[in-house]
């Protein structure tokens, strides 16, 4: 299992006096966890194709399978504990990835993709580049499969931050490097590691967690579900109708045994919950802005919605917010609230990403 040769890596580092293994406890990641084909998740996600059979691509998380995202969470929690009191750009002991180039590519407004990424590969040891279709190629026409096979030849692994999943797809399938999804408008796998690795820093075991998200059925959704398939937790969504999320994430998690449930109705989805969710209600270039806005109003997350989960509940936001709207101050800047250590481990999950893809971890 995943778990158990992250074990033997991570004695191995500590005898070589490099990381030590994770000091978080076991029951909290711990599996064995569904793989790809065992959750039911299998068809959702084109991996596999493209390069050479051993090419790990990261287009949704079913690419790694619950096993290796617990080694991932483990692994981001020793680099990140190594780290204390080190300056930001301080490369980790081991440098795993010196002489390692990231092509990043943008098509979607970025801060915390574009910063934690490119600070991910400078503490591993290595280096990146920033492409935008205003200022590639890419943007100007020439294909997908084209650019794949040219920064396969020049760099070590592809990060793409795209309006559309299935430009993602088309460059994992022409690309003989590692493909990573930094955000596509089907999912947001590199988010939720991020916030799988924040639950599990403060306290909340996976397995059996509950889950309420409120608001939009959009992508960071549809990748916390697929994660509660791979890690066997429980999501309840309050989502107004007309806005539900694509189901075959729902169905896939249902089929691994996870209780995926859509409600009407907010207090119902955050009753008794261990993390509550939200995301902001209009994306980048969404139209009809004040008819969702109207419809989304009951699902703000407030204090008197809070109450109704459980008294130690971690609130989730990956950012940017807007206050007022999807959530109030009072529950964004108040103690239940993990928003900026969920920001920075955005760092720490996207360098656990890496090494799975690039077969170091």
């Amino acid at each position: 299992m995943y778990r158990e040769d992250f074990r033997r890596r991570a004695d191995l580092r500590e005898r070589q006096g490099g990381l030590k293994p994770t000091s978080v406890r076991p029951e909290l990641v711990e599996g064995p966890f569904s793989s790809n084909e065992e959750a039911g998740f299998d068809r959702l996600s084109p991996n596999g194709c493209g390069g050479n059979d051993m090419t790990k691509h990261f287009l949704n998380l079913t690419d790694a399978g619950g096993d290796a995202i617990a080694a991932m969470i483990a692994d981001a929690i020793d680099r990140k504990t190594a780290r204390q009191g080190k300056p930001k750009g301080w490369v980790d002991a081991d440098a795993p990835l010196a002489g390692h180039t990231l092509a990043m590519i943008f098509e979607k407004n970025s801060t915390r993709t574009r910063v934690s990424f490119d600070m991910a590969i400078r503490q591993l040891g290595g280096t990146s580049l920033i492409l935008e279709g205003a200022t590639s190629q890419i943007g100007r026409g020439e294909t997908i499969a084209d650019t794949a096979r040219v920064l396969s030849r020049m760099c070590d692994a592809i990060m793409i931050r795209t309006d559309d999943h299935a430009k993602i797809e088309e460059m994992a399938e022409y690309a003989s490097v590692p493909v990573v999804n930094g955000l596509t408008d089907l999912s947001h796998p590199c988010q939720i590691v991020a916030d799988l690795l924040t639950v599990v820093e403060h306290g909340v075991a996976l397995p059996g967690s509950q889950w309420a998200w409120l608001g939009d059925g959009n992508n960071v959704l549809h990748s916390i579900v697929e994660a509660a398939g791979l890690l066997k937790f429980d999501v309840r969504m309050g989502i107004p109708e007309g806005y539900d999320p694509d189901p075959s994430f729902a169905d896939a998690a249902r089929a691994a045994g996870s209780t995926i449930m859509l409600t009407r109705d907010a207090a119902e989805a955050v009753r008794g919950a261990d993390v509550v969710v939200t995301d902001t209600w209009i994306s980048m270039g969404q139209a009809h802005a004040e008819a969702k806005l109207a419809a989304m109003m009951p699902y703000q997350v407030t204090p008197e919605l809070m109450a109704g989960a459980k008294a130690d509940a971690k609130f989730l936001h990956c950012l940017p917010a807007h206050r007022g709207e999807e959530v109030t101050e009072a529950v964004i800047d108040g103690p239940q609230s993990l928003i900026w250590d969920e920001a920075e481990n955005r760092i720490h999950a996207q360098k656990s990403v890496l090494l799975w893809a690039l077969g170091k971890l």
